[in-house]
């Protein structure tokens, strides 16, 4: 197996104007993925995502760094990086949502990528990987059904 990119493509019954917030934006964000999430949509900003209560030590305070905010077109960040350090290709993942009209809804391509340069040894490099398909198979389609929950209350 590869182990390099994770790529998904998901119908959503959600304009991508809506989609975008979805992805883009703390409140939404908390919707469906991480339990806080603190992050301005904008190219170069940084900030954090959480799993978990954070006043215990079991949880998971992740780094974000926007690289991309081209509303209603694609957002991309980089995340999965030591504390203290720059986000860089060689050090991080990174995770791009695509959005593309799709009749009445959006297509969203995924795909997270960086897996293989971030020099992991073969089985860390494999426990990622996989930890991180069965992450977005639990996370994306809650993605989906929020973003259309959303949209028909608009």
């Amino acid at each position: 197996m590869e182990y390099g990119t994770i790529e998904r493509e998901l119908h959503i019954e959600a304009a991508p104007e809506v989609v975008y917030e979805v992805i883009s934006t703390p409140e939404h964000l908390r919707e469906w993925w991480p339990d806080e999430a603190e992050l301005e949509p904008t190219p170069g900003a940084t900030g954090v995502i959480s799993f978990g209560d954070t006043s215990t030590p079991e949880a998971t305070v992740v780094s974000v760094t926007v690289v991309e905010a081209d509303p209603y077109r694609r957002f991309s960040f980089r995340w999965v990086y030591d504390e203290g350090e720059a986000a860089l290709s060689t050090n991080s993942l990174l995770v791009t949502f695509d959005l593309v009209p799709a009749g009445a809804g959006t297509l969203l391509r995924f795909t997270e990528a960086g897996f293989r340069e971030k020099g992991w040894e073969g089985a860390v490099l494999e426990e990622q990987y996989r930890e991180h398909v069965s992450g977005w198979d639990y996370f994306l389609p809650r993605l989906v059904s929020y973003a259309a929950q959303l949209m028909s209350t608009r």
